[in-house]
């Protein structure tokens, strides 16, 4: 409902008008541009976006934005570098499935990346989460919070540029900014269309990433599969498998689209990155196995617990079943003997009350003796 909710938005309005459909809170637009080649690199920070065009040179120019709340600069961006309205549109409309499209300047592709976070909070919102994992409460009222949030790139690759934009300010890109400065590995060497790579390629690393906080959570849910009857034990393996479904649906569609560039050779603008691709390819393959893998293994633990749970239940039927076949030949005597008839010869008898009792509780020895020589309890 939410989705939908945001996605009124651009209803009615003419294609490329420039809408931003997402539910992060406002942020000031905060603009880096890393300019490197073979001999030097560095990076600066700028306050508009008329400052760019000054930190142009003859090498790669990599400008990220963070923050897209601010139309106004984005469209003065887009007349800047010439990049069509149409992906203007499709850069602010971060509630829609991923794509790849190519222009006669520029490519342009959208994917999702997947941060982790770890924090404690007084109170479990989920409301404010995209994912969540293992909500525990606290002895001092607090709660731990394992969240993933699903966060929109998107990226405009030309010849010597590339732009990225994002939602919010944190990215998985601080290694490759790292490697760019240091000139560790060939970014440096390569074109703007490694440069690109590299940045999805760290992304798919956050999914693997991702991946492992899962499987530590999973492995949990196996350790407490035969010892818990909690009743939120299932409540928490759904949410995990729900969230599995949100990072297949962030994997699937960057699959889909790096075949479509490998195919129509979208963003190939050296051979030397096929090889590259291939093997990203082949890493968010590996990626989809795992995440059904992960969902295999949860929907056994799911059968483990729910197994153990029947057998805990049998167990406790057993015993009451076997606690009311001693009552029941107990409660037919003392019927018996609580009828009031006049001519009752027991009862007159002085040692009567302690002979039925006395055979009571003798005939409930012998059931119990008999079930256990049968091993029903």
């Amino acid at each position: 409902m939410k989705s939908i909710t945001l996605r009124k938005k651009n209803i009615g309005l003419p294609p490329g008008t420039p809408v931003y459909v997402g539910d992060r809170p406002a942020e000031e637009m905060d603009i880096s541009v890393l300019t490197f080649n073979l001999s030097s690199a560095e990076i600066h920070t700028v306050s508009t976006v008329d400052e760019l065009p000054l930190y142009k040179n003859d090498g790669i120019t990599w400008i990220n934005i963070n923050g897209l709340n601010d139309i106004d600069s984005i469209k003065k961006l887009a007349e800047k570098y010439n990049i069509h309205s149409l992906t203007i549109e499709d850069v602010l409309n971060t509630e829609q499935q991923p794509k790849v499209e190519a222009f006669d300047n520029y490519s342009f592709i959208s994917f999702k990346s997947i941060q982790h976070e770890e924090s404690f909070h007084q109170i479990c919102d989920k409301q404010k989460r995209f994912l969540k994992l293992n909500c525990k409460k606290m002895k001092n009222q607090f709660e731990y919070i394992e969240e993933f949030y699903i966060d929109q790139i998107s990226m405009i690759i030309m010849k010597k540029m590339v732009i990225t934009f994002q939602e919010i300010a944190g990215d998985p890109f601080d290694g490759i900014r790292k490697r760019i400065l240091e000139n560790v590995g060939q970014i440096r060497r390569m074109g703007s269309d490694y440069l690109a790579y590299s940045l999805i390629d760290a992304v798919v690393d956050e999914y693997y990433l991702t991946l492992a906080h899962l499987e530590e959570d999973i492995e949990n849910f196996e350790d407490r599969a035969v010892k818990t009857s909690d009743d939120t034990f299932i409540t928490e393996i759904q949410d995990t498998k729900k969230n599995l479904f949100y990072i297949k649906r962030a994997i699937l569609p960057l699959r889909d689209n790096l075949m479509t560039i490998h195919r129509k050779k979208i963003l190939l603008i050296s051979d030397e990155l096929k090889p590259f691709l291939q093997d990203l390819q082949e890493n968010l393959n590996n990626a989809l196995e795992t995440v059904e893998n992960y969902r295999d293994w949860l929907s056994t633990i799911t059968e483990v617990n729910v197994s153990v749970l029947s057998y805990q239940m049998n167990k406790v039927m057993k015993i009451l079943a076997i606690v009311s076949a001693i009552f029941i030949p107990l409660t037919f005597i003392a019927g018996i003997y609580g009828m009031n008839f006049e001519v009752m010869p027991e009862l007159r008898h002085p040692l009567g009350y302690f002979i039925v009792l006395g055979g009571m509780g003798l005939l409930a020895l012998i059931m119990i003796i008999f079930f256990k020589i049968r091993r029903w309890f």
